[in-house]
């Protein structure tokens, strides 16, 4: 039987969590992160890895042999309602294919799902990671 510390011993809650994505290839990652999505490399010295900076935090990308092992959502990217047809008009002229998929709820429109008030869209990097933009 496994024993839990108590609650207040674990803070983890108070410390910043960033998400990680293997790769296979890191030029590649970074061929995609940096010229299709636009990203920059942050300056940290990552061991074989490349730390990304957004708005409120980051993420980084390193080389895996358990890359693209992922079937579920890596990234969601938070945009704002009147900013969102155009971040997926960029994606789609970088070159971008966006993804559907069977869902209980919502309409899907040329590659973006409403529901509600929220519009998404998924697409993947080259190495399946499943990357998402989304209003709400």
């Amino acid at each position: 039987m496994v024993v839990w510390p108590a609650l207040e011993a674990v803070m983890l809650s108070a410390h910043p969590a960033i998400p990680v994505l293997a790769v296979t290839d890191l030029e590649r990652a970074r061929a995609f992160y940096e010229g299709t999505l636009g990203f920059t490399p942050g300056n940290d010295e990552i061991p074989e890895g490349v730390l990304y900076s957004t708005a409120t935090s980051g993420f980084l990308v390193y080389p895996s042999t358990y890359a693209g092992t992922n079937k579920a959502t890596a990234i969601s990217f938070q945009i704002p309602g009147d900013a969102f047809d155009a971040e997926v008009a960029a994606l789609r002229s970088a070159g971008v294919e966006l993804q559907t998929f069977d869902v209980p709820e919502g309409e899907w429109v040329d590659g973006v799902l409403t529901f509600e008030s929220t519009k998404s869209a998924w697409f993947a990097d080259p190495d399946g990671n499943i990357l998402n933009v989304e209003t709400g």
